[in-house]
């Protein structure tokens, strides 16, 4: 990963249109990045790529913006 790279999960809420996540998807890997992970419960997958492909893909559609966040690992007692 380069050192502008990001790893991110994005997700969009219910109702959004199938297409939307679907260009986005597609914006990302053009860029360079790469789709690691396609969820099915929540609308939305995990990747990594150019941390500026990712501000560019939350303003692609004005209606249906992603909520996007850092990927990592989660811990639940301290460590």
């Amino acid at each position: 990963m380069a050192a502008n790279d990001k790893s991110v999960i994005m997700s969009w809420p219910n109702g959004t249109p199938d297409s939307v996540v679907q260009t986005a998807k597609q914006a990302i890997i053009d860029a360079g990045g790469v789709i690691t992970h396609e969820y099915n419960i929540i609308k939305g997958f995990a990747c990594h790529g150019p941390a500026s492909i990712f501000e560019k893909v939350s303003t692609m559609d004005a209606n249906h913006k992603p909520e996007i966040e850092e990927d990592g690992i989660v811990y639940t007692q301290d460590n």
